[in-house]
Protein backbone atom coordinates (compact mmCIF):
# COMPACT_ATOMS: atom_id res chain seq x y z
CA UNK A 1 0.00 0.00 0.00
CA UNK A 2 1.84 2.86 -1.30
CA UNK A 3 1.28 6.08 0.16
CA UNK A 4 -0.99 5.29 2.83
CA UNK A 5 0.16 5.38 6.52
CA UNK A 6 -0.74 3.02 9.17
CA UNK A 7 -2.24 3.92 12.37
CA UNK A 8 -2.07 1.71 15.59
CA UNK A 9 -3.40 2.22 18.46
CA UNK A 10 -2.45 0.06 21.67
CA UNK A 11 -4.34 -0.09 24.61
CA UNK A 12 -3.36 -0.80 27.98
CA UNK A 13 -5.49 -3.18 29.61
CA UNK A 14 -5.24 -3.65 33.03
CA UNK A 15 -7.31 -6.49 34.36
CA UNK A 16 -7.98 -6.22 38.28
CA UNK A 17 -9.36 -8.96 40.12
CA UNK A 18 -10.00 -9.78 43.68
CA UNK A 19 -10.76 -13.41 45.15
CA UNK A 20 -13.32 -15.28 47.37
CA UNK A 21 -10.96 -16.42 50.61
CA UNK A 22 -14.14 -17.13 53.09
CA UNK A 23 -17.62 -18.10 53.64
CA UNK A 24 -19.61 -16.46 56.74
CA UNK A 25 -22.85 -16.74 57.65
CA UNK A 26 -24.66 -13.71 59.11
CA UNK A 27 -28.09 -13.75 61.20
CA UNK A 28 -31.00 -10.94 59.83
CA UNK A 29 -32.74 -9.20 62.47
CA UNK A 30 -35.38 -11.86 62.64
CA UNK A 31 -33.10 -14.70 63.21
CA UNK A 32 -32.80 -16.30 59.90
CA UNK A 33 -28.82 -16.94 58.49
CA UNK A 34 -27.61 -16.07 55.22
CA UNK A 35 -24.13 -16.16 53.48
CA UNK A 36 -21.97 -13.62 52.76
CA UNK A 37 -18.40 -13.93 50.74
CA UNK A 38 -15.58 -12.45 52.04
CA UNK A 39 -13.55 -11.54 49.18
CA UNK A 40 -9.62 -9.73 48.97
CA UNK A 41 -7.64 -7.51 46.76
CA UNK A 42 -4.52 -7.70 46.53
CA UNK A 43 -1.18 -6.86 48.43
CA UNK A 44 -0.64 -3.32 48.85
CA UNK A 45 1.82 -0.93 50.80
CA UNK A 46 0.83 1.35 53.50
CA UNK A 47 2.77 4.11 55.21
CA UNK A 48 2.20 3.96 58.67
CA UNK A 49 0.60 7.01 60.20
CA UNK A 50 2.29 6.17 63.65
CA UNK A 51 5.64 4.53 62.99
CA UNK A 52 6.50 6.15 59.23
CA UNK A 53 7.18 2.50 58.42
CA UNK A 54 5.92 0.75 55.67
CA UNK A 55 3.42 -2.28 55.75
CA UNK A 56 1.42 -4.81 53.54
CA UNK A 57 -1.76 -4.97 53.78
CA UNK A 58 -4.63 -7.05 52.22
CA UNK A 59 -8.16 -4.89 51.49
CA UNK A 60 -10.84 -7.25 52.39
CA UNK A 61 -14.85 -6.63 52.35
CA UNK A 62 -17.90 -9.15 52.56
CA UNK A 63 -21.11 -9.33 49.81
CA UNK A 64 -24.07 -11.03 49.49
CA UNK A 65 -24.62 -14.47 48.52
CA UNK A 66 -28.17 -15.71 47.88
CA UNK A 67 -27.31 -19.23 47.83
CA UNK A 68 -26.23 -21.89 50.51
CA UNK A 69 -23.31 -22.21 52.83
CA UNK A 70 -22.24 -25.31 51.07
CA UNK A 71 -22.43 -23.43 47.74
CA UNK A 72 -20.65 -20.44 49.09
CA UNK A 73 -17.30 -22.64 50.39
CA UNK A 74 -17.42 -24.20 47.40
CA UNK A 75 -16.50 -21.00 45.52
CA UNK A 76 -13.58 -20.51 48.12
CA UNK A 77 -10.46 -19.48 45.56
CA UNK A 78 -12.34 -18.28 42.99
CA UNK A 79 -11.39 -15.06 41.29
CA UNK A 80 -13.61 -12.26 40.28
CA UNK A 81 -13.02 -9.47 38.17
CA UNK A 82 -13.70 -5.96 40.02
CA UNK A 83 -11.38 -4.29 42.84
CA UNK A 84 -11.72 -3.52 46.75
CA UNK A 85 -12.33 0.04 47.00
CA UNK A 86 -12.23 2.54 49.88
CA UNK A 87 -15.18 4.09 51.16
CA UNK A 88 -15.17 7.47 53.10
CA UNK A 89 -17.72 7.25 56.16
CA UNK A 90 -18.73 8.76 59.33
CA UNK A 91 -16.11 8.30 62.13
CA UNK A 92 -16.08 5.00 64.00
CA UNK A 93 -13.92 3.51 66.89
CA UNK A 94 -12.08 0.36 66.19
CA UNK A 95 -9.16 -1.07 68.48
CA UNK A 96 -6.56 -3.17 67.32
CA UNK A 97 -6.84 -6.72 68.63
CA UNK A 98 -3.01 -6.92 68.51
CA UNK A 99 -2.01 -3.73 70.34
CA UNK A 100 -4.97 -2.33 72.10
CA UNK A 101 -4.54 0.92 70.40
CA UNK A 102 -8.14 2.53 70.02
CA UNK A 103 -8.34 4.10 66.65
CA UNK A 104 -10.73 6.16 64.86
CA UNK A 105 -11.65 5.18 61.55
CA UNK A 106 -13.47 7.05 58.54
CA UNK A 107 -13.62 4.73 55.85
CA UNK A 108 -15.02 0.44 54.93
CA UNK A 109 -14.48 -1.30 52.14
CA UNK A 110 -16.34 -1.89 48.89
CA UNK A 111 -16.62 -3.95 46.18
CA UNK A 112 -16.46 -2.39 42.67
CA UNK A 113 -17.56 -4.94 39.86
CA UNK A 114 -15.36 -4.27 36.97
CA UNK A 115 -17.03 -1.69 34.71
CA UNK A 116 -19.01 -0.49 37.26
CA UNK A 117 -19.07 2.42 39.42
CA UNK A 118 -22.04 0.45 41.64
CA UNK A 119 -20.33 -0.84 45.30
CA UNK A 120 -21.22 -4.13 47.20
CA UNK A 121 -20.75 -4.82 50.39
CA UNK A 122 -19.57 -1.79 52.85
CA UNK A 123 -17.52 -3.68 55.12
CA UNK A 124 -15.78 -1.74 58.13
CA UNK A 125 -12.57 -2.80 59.36
CA UNK A 126 -13.85 -3.74 62.56
CA UNK A 127 -15.76 -6.27 61.19
CA UNK A 128 -12.94 -7.78 59.29
CA UNK A 129 -11.19 -8.18 62.60
CA UNK A 130 -13.52 -10.40 64.13
CA UNK A 131 -14.25 -12.78 60.71
CA UNK A 132 -11.39 -14.93 61.42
Amino acid sequence: MLGSSLFIHITKTTLTMVQITNALERVKVDGSTFAVLEISGGAELILSQTTQRYYATVCKCTIPFTGTMDVAKMLIGQKIEGEIVKVIVPPYQFTNKRTGEVMSLQHSFAFRPKDSQDLVGHTRVQEMSSMS
